[in-house]
């Protein structure tokens, strides 16, 4: 099969399609044929080295595709299904992939739109239990725009909290429709938010990076208020939580997302897809951060 991989660290031209062996599932996992496969910033961390360490390296956390092959133990799908979900091996940008945790793809949603979802659900959930997001209190999200952002964003809302969303002046409206109550990011944020939420907000989480945990701190109270998936530096310095996903993952989002979808109660983010064989133009247009959306490889 036909999968992407790095032999030795650098920029996107280090990365080559090769042949590799088609996987087979062990007990509790799936094989799917890959249709879409979701690239995420972890992919480019990886291949400058700054990750893990290892060469050479296939890539891909998630992907969607058409089961066709069950292990030991899976009952709850057949061969031929619809599938999205995550690869606990990291090579799931390939012509085929092993799932550990999957779902059925909602029936509204192609495979792109399906596989620029599990990578963003996880974090955002997670991020959102350990801040302690519960419904009647208000929570401040810097970066509500991205692709992790808007999922924080629609998820808190589900669970019925308040949530004020930083974004550009573009994307204000964006945020409105997700059931967030806008401010622009910049100098002045913390003021703004104060005029929405004169007596300040109860969390705050970062998704962003962008140097605004000092604000963040300030608008909650205390860093134990604030948690960021984005800031590693900025959460040493200023006593803030980083959530990580080795500290316990929030696997149990992806089933609980089709209902949401169907019910039009999550609006899934656009994407932006290449073809496998064009992984390096996906990198470079993630790493040049102007591409809004998810990028997405298309398989097959």
């Amino acid at each position: 099969m036909k999968a992407a991989q790095f032999s030795r660290f650098g920029g996107p031209e280090v990365l080559e399609i090769v042949e590799l062996p088609e996987p087979h599932p062990g007990p509790g996992q799936v094989r799917i044929a890959v249709r879409a496969a979701g690239v995420n910033a972890s992919d480019w961390k990886k291949r400058r080295g700054l990750m893990d360490q290892e060469l050479p390296q296939t890539l891909g956390h998630e992907a969607a595709g058409v089961v066709d092959a069950l292990g030991d133990g899976v009952s709850d799908v057949s061969v031929g299904d619809r599938v999205v979900g995550l690869s606990g091996a990291g090579a799931a940008q390939a012509e085929s992939a092993l799932l550990d945790h999957y779902v059925r793809v909602p029936p509204s949603l192609d495979f792109a739109a399906a596989a620029a979802l599990p990578t963003a659900l996880e974090t955002a959930a997670r991020a959102l239990d350990q801040v302690g997001a519960e419904a009647g209190r208000t929570l401040l999200v810097n970066g509500a725009s991205g692709t992790i952002g808007s999922a924080a964003v629609q998820l808190a809302v589900a669970r019925g909290v308040r949530v004020i969303g930083t974004a550009g002046p573009a994307n204000q409206d964006h945020l409105r429709s997700l059931g967030a109550e806008p401010v622009t990011y910049g100098e002045g944020m913390a003021d703004r938010v104060r005029a929405l939420a004169p007596d300040g907000v109860d969390l705050a989480l970062d998704v962003a990076g962008s140097g605004v945990l000092p604000d963040l701190i300030g608008l909650t109270g205390s860093p134990g208020n604030v948690l960021t998936v984005a800031d590693v530096a900025g959460a040493r310095e200023h006593g803030v939580r980083f959530s990580r996903g080795d500290s316990g993952r929030a696997l149990y989002v992806l089933d609980e997302i089709g209902p949401l979808v169907e019910a039009g109660r999550f609006a899934v983010p656009a994407v932006r897809t290449f073809p496998l064989a064009d992984i390096a133009a996906a990198h470079r247009a993630g790493e040049e951060g102007r591409t809004r959306g998810k990028l997405v490889l298309v398989v097959g």
